[in-house]
């Protein structure tokens, strides 16, 4: 470690009190604590990886409910003993700070998602690809720079964009499949100096970090930090690694942090803030924005975030490795709990699995207790007479009212198509996910009274093909008949 052990947890710090005695009911532990067994079982599953993947030190840590409520770590190297506000290198964990700061550009009105990278990055051979191609992984960019390998070598060897790029920067056309580019988010953290006017590090600490407490979270180690290590295959023995500055790579790389950081920022992806990104633009991060591979449909990219389903569970995060160091960190929004995992060696321990399996075992150990049902406060009788059952030809559809004012359209088992709808303030509804996200929910009304719900061109009216001429293709005069 760079310097000595900090001081140990105090009692003005209760997520890292020492765990209550084991004679404790469930009763007697903080609503925001973890029960023994579950604290024993987390330290364990850290205690095996470092061990088994041979690493000279692990951090591990669990977000849940918005903080972390357990951290725990391993040394094998004397008077190295790291803890929750030990600095780690983050790697490529450092792509979705940069992707949030693009998001903040975007909500600002500076920039948009499609808008091509040369209107704000000229002079690069690859200026027709948009932001949420880059983003997202899917600009068809080569995964590294040509020449030496970047991540152990001087950045003077890569000054400016057109040594990340090379002569031949473009290996799938942009748009018609994910493969990961870390020049790609070298382009993005460019397009953040430009529309800023501030350099990448400054934008980031300033507009992410300090906003959401990360104040342990930097673009250069600052004590107390791990040194990188290499541990040689097939002997106990350790070889430095070089700690690199990532120069005009950055973006792609180049942040140092902490598992009590790390924590906080999985708390800000489950839900959002106000003051750096609101929970609508972070569940845009946390949805896929591009098909997986053939060999990998249980994995997907949003935008600066990685989504993975894992034994039954959905999962968004990233991963993080360079010379010396690996870094994962996965957050359930479902039982809202985030694992994260650090270790100083450049392989060996697997910190992506290590950080999954830590919202395992607190998500069985201790499912999520739902909020109670409360009735509403107030309600608009206007908008309480369109709940209920309503037909789109002959299939069955049910509107119900949301707790947050919103509106739910969906079939009467709950399968097939259905979205949530948020109120646009002038009688219309827009969709927020599902099938219907993006679209618009008419309530059209003839005399007075409503006629049918408008959802993108389809009708849903109160009783199946409904005869008054609302029903597209109009309805048989007749209706509805026996066949003799």
């Amino acid at each position: 470690m760079s310097s000595p052990h900090r001081p140990g947890p105090t009692a003005s710090d209760p997520a890292r009190d020492p765990a209550p005695p084991h004679d404790v009911s469930p009763e007697d532990v903080a609503p925001d604590g973890l029960l023994p067994a579950t604290r024993r079982a987390l330290l364990h599953r850290v205690a095996v990886e470092q061990a088994e993947g041979r690493a000279p030190s692990v951090v591990g840590a669990v977000m849940r409910g918005g903080r972390m409520v357990w951290s725990g770590a391993r040394s094998g190297v004397a008077g190295e003993v790291p803890d929750a506000e030990t600095q780690y290198r983050i790697g490529s964990i450092t792509k979705p700070f940069t992707a949030v700061a693009v998001l903040r550009l975007r909500d600002e009105g500076l920039l948009d998602l499609a808008d091509p990278l040369e209107r704000h990055v000229p002079g690069t051979p690859v200026g027709e690809v948009t932001l949420a191609q880059l983003l997202s992984h899917t600009a068809g960019l080569a995964a590294e720079t040509p020449g030496q390998w970047w991540e152990r070598s001087d950045s003077a060897l890569r000054p400016d964009l057109a040594s990340v790029l090379g002569a031949a920067p473009v290996l799938h056309p942009a748009g018609r499949r994910h493969h990961y580019s870390n020049p790609g988010y070298t382009l993005l953290g460019s397009v953040v100096e430009a529309v800023r006017g501030a350099p990448w590090a400054e934008v980031v600490r300033e507009e992410v970090c300090l906003p959401l407490g990360m104040t342990r979270t930097t673009a250069r180690p600052v004590a107390p930090h791990a040194d990188g290590w290499a541990v040689h295959p097939w002997a106990d023995v350790m070889l430095p690694e070089p700690a690199r500055d990532l120069g005009v790579m950055a973006a792609a790389g180049q942040l140092w942090s902490t598992a009590a950081d790390l924590c906080r920022f999985a708390a800000f992806l489950a839900r959002g803030d106000e003051r750096v990104l609101s929970a609508d633009s972070v569940r845009e991060m946390r949805t896929p924005g591009a098909p997986p591979e053939p060999e990998g449909w249980d994995a997907g990219y949003g935008l600066g975030l990685q989504v993975v389903r894992r034994q039954g569970r959905t999962l968004t995060g990233h991963g993080g490795s360079l010379p010396g160091f690996l870094a994962g960190v996965w957050l359930s929004t479902e039982d809202d709990v985030a694992g994260v995992a650090l270790a100083n060696a450049t392989s060996g321990p697997g910190t992506g699995v290590l950080a999954a399996d830590l919202v395992r075992i607190v998500a069985e150990a201790e499912p999520r207790v739902p909020e109670p049902w409360r009735p509403l406060t107030e309600v608009d009788p206007a908008l309480l007479d369109l709940t209920g059952f309503w037909y789109w030809g002959t299939a069955a559809v049910v509107l119900r009212l949301a707790p947050e004012g919103w509106v739910e359209l969906g079939p009467v088992d709950g399968g097939g198509r259905g979205s949530r709808f948020r109120p646009e303030g002038d009688g219309t509804w827009r969709g927020l996910d599902g099938y219907y996200a993006g679209e618009t929910l008419r309530v059209v009304r003839h005399e007075g009274a409503v006629s049918h719900l408008d959802l993108g061109s389809f009708v849903f009216t109160r009783r199946p093909y409904e005869p008054h001429g609302s029903v597209p293709g109009g309805v048989d005069e007749q209706g509805w008949r026996a066949l003799p």
